[in-house]
């Protein structure tokens, strides 16, 4: 990586954040080079323009809300389906390159400069280096989450890039809506869930997040129940009364013969094998969930 600017700051630690132990790290936009940070507060700069709404996901929504640090090279744009080509054909006409990469969720937008921004800044070590771009996400790969005008409405201003203003941040409920599904092998998001909880929980609309796992209440107690095992001390930061109704809501639940398997809500391959082999029906399946037998075709046999 190029020296920068922000080398000399990285010198020492920065300060905790109030309530947080020092993590001896940095916000995410102080390991980007500065070709890929301009690139990336552009690319904000033209949605603010265009007036279509967005809100910021990713590593800043979990620095600014958690305090939780984790270097990363991308930023997730999040945008109602509906929207999407309009955002593509935005960044189409400023010279972005663009890509539906997976239709039922996620398409990129590719820096403009993305070869001789490469080559002048001398991060183009090897010929296979991605360039940078955009993810804009309307959706998610396996679960139910859609990005609807609720999520836009509730977004918080915070940091993102040190760009004067901030960004919108997707809210914590709409983070941990679709993080919860997220259980792969070589991912699993239950860690960021359990740490929003505990540095929002007090002040989380837990009505609007029951509202979100309407018909997925199992998750959410699921997450609940782990989060109260890893901080015992912490267990006030969900209230007593959204447990016991999720409970109720759990033992309640009419019975169902259908023989149906929502692991795939988690896992793209884990449970391929009760699809495949034991006839169990996939949840992601319409009319069970939102994608067509295409789509789930493309999400299993894609490139990750």
């Amino acid at each position: 990586m190029p020296q920068s600017a922000n080398d000399d700051a990285k010198s020492s630690p920065p300060t905790a954040r109030p309530g947080h132990a020092s993590t001896a790290c940095f916000p995410p936009s102080e390991v980007l080079p500065e070709a890929t940070r301009q690139f990336y507060l552009r690319s904000l700069d033209l949605l603010d323009n265009s007036g279509i709404r967005y809100t910021v996901g990713g590593a800043y929504c979990l620095a600014g809300y958690a305090g939780i640090i984790r270097h990363t090279k991308d930023l997730d744009i999040f945008v109602r389906p509906a929207d999407r080509d309009r955002v593509l054909q935005l960044f189409a006409n400023h010279g972005y390159r663009t890509d539906i990469t997976h239709p039922h969720w996620v398409a990129k937008a590719f820096d403009p400069n993305e070869h001789n921004a490469a080559a002048g800044n001398g991060r183009l070590e090897a010929p296979e280096e991605k360039p940078d771009f955009v993810d804009i996400i309307y959706g998610s790969g396996n679960g139910p989450a859609v990005v609807d005008d609720l999520w836009l409405d509730h977004a918080e201003r915070g940091d993102v890039l040190g760009r004067p203003g901030g960004a919108p941040l997707t809210a914590p409920e709409e983070i941990i809506w679709s993080k919860a599904f997220v259980m792969e092998r070589e991912r699993f998001d239950g860690a960021d869930v359990a740490h929003l909880i505990l540095a929002r929980g007090h002040s989380l609309d837990w009505a609007r997040l029951l509202m979100r796992f309407r018909g997925f209440e199992r998750v959410l107690l699921g997450h609940l129940v782990f989060f109260g095992f890893i901080y015992p001390s912490e267990q006030s930061r969900v209230p007593a009364w959204v447990t016991d109704q999720l409970i109720g809501q759990m033992r309640t639940e009419p019975p169902t013969t259908e023989k149906l398997c929502r692991g795939t809500l988690f896992s793209w391959s884990q449970y391929l094998p009760d699809i495949r082999e034991r006839g169990l029906i996939d949840a992601r399946a319409q009319p069970h969930g939102h994608m067509t037998q295409e789509e789930i075709d493309r999400w299993t046999n894609a490139d990750k």
